[in-house]
């Protein structure tokens, strides 16, 4: 667990330093492994890399950004959207993002973990 978190710690719980050998898919998959045992699992959503629960997505890779569906006006919402580079998550580059969604550079990868929990608790 991540101190004073609740939230698993991972081998790759840290932000990519540019250059680094540590790919947003290798914290991708730590991450599916790790929440595999809260029901999560690895699938596609409009063709990337998705983690779902219960048939529904709430994590989704896109190239080195992770985004989060975490409800649209909560405070996880509001503090992810407050990361520098963070934005409304907009899948199909047309300008029309998900409102509930929040992507997520790597940059702030050791926030990951801690995202996909809300998100993944978000479902319920």
């Amino acid at each position: 667990m991540a101190a004073g978190t609740g939230v698993p710690k991972l081998a790759t719980d840290r932000s990519i330093p540019q250059g680094s050998p540590v790919s947003a898919d290798a914290i991708f998959d730590d991450l599916a492994l790790t929440l595999a045992s809260r029901g999560a699992v690895a699938g596609a959503m409009f063709g990337k890399r998705a983690l779902k629960a219960n048939g529904k997505a709430f994590a989704c890779l896109q190239g080195d950004v992770l985004a989060f569906r975490l409800g649209a006006g909560s405070p996880a919402h509001d503090d992810a959207l407050a990361l520098a580079g963070a934005e409304l998550f907009d899948p199909s580059g047309t300008k029309r993002p998900f409102k509930d969604w929040v992507a997520v550079p790597s940059a702030h990868a050791g926030q990951w973990p801690r995202l996909a929990e809300t998100a993944l608790g978000h479902l319920s």
